[in-house]
């Protein structure tokens, strides 16, 4: 499935998810744009040579780097002292200025490392387990790890600590569905796929 397909399944997540706790529109807005990123997570799993047989291109790739840098000077802005609003804010717009220059194995990889310093400047656990994640699913081959069973307990993780930092209903389950859609819809049981998920590595390498 094609990633501008996966991001709408996950915008309406989000959406899916504020109706049922009747937020506000602004949280509603928060949750719909979390589940659209949310849902495109398990494809940063690119690897240099597998290019062509991803389901998201080069420039979505690059796009979704300047969104986390984006995304990492606002959430910067919002918390810590005048020295760490800096800091979080100079990461977040070096990543986007790297991303647009580096090549796509090599970009993934340092935005990784570029979260992790956020993370650990802001003293935020989700970040750096973020950030933790970006490294790893670099460095994987398509439609592995991020796409398993591991990698859906990992990013709950994630989302759980995401959560209980903004304080803010409805993170946690409009991030973990989101990038369970996502698995799903790469499934080998719908028609429209040619390929399935190994869900259960590493005990098993089977597609389904």
């Amino acid at each position: 499935m094609h990633g501008t397909a996966h991001a709408a399944i996950g915008a309406a997540t989000g959406f899916f998810v504020a109706n049922s706790l009747q937020t506000t529109p602004t949280t509603t807005l928060i949750l719909v744009s979390l589940g659209t990123v949310s849902a495109l997570v398990p494809d940063l799993d690119i690897e240099g040579k597998l290019r062509g047989r991803i389901t998201l291109s080069h420039t979505v790739t690059r796009t979704i780097a300047q969104i986390i840098g984006t995304m990492m000077i606002l959430y910067s802005l919002y918390e810590g002292n005048i020295e760490e609003k800096l800091r979080g804010a100079g990461i977040g717009a070096l990543m986007i200025i790297i991303s647009s220059f580096i090549k796509q194995k090599h970009m993934l990889t340092i935005t990784g490392a570029g979260v992790i310093m956020g993370g650990v400047s802001l003293q935020e656990l989700w970040m750096i387990l973020f950030g933790i994640y970006i490294i790893m699913a670099s460095l994987v081959s398509h439609r592995s790890y991020t796409h398993s069973l591991i990698g859906v307990l990992f990013f709950g993780f994630i989302a759980w600590k995401l959560e209980h930092s903004l304080s803010i209903d409805g993170v946690f389950y409009t991030s973990l569905f989101a990038y369970i859609s996502h698995l799903i819809a790469d499934m080998k049981i719908l028609p429209f796929n040619k390929r399935g998920i190994k869900l259960f590595l590493p005990i098993s390498s089977k597609e389904v």
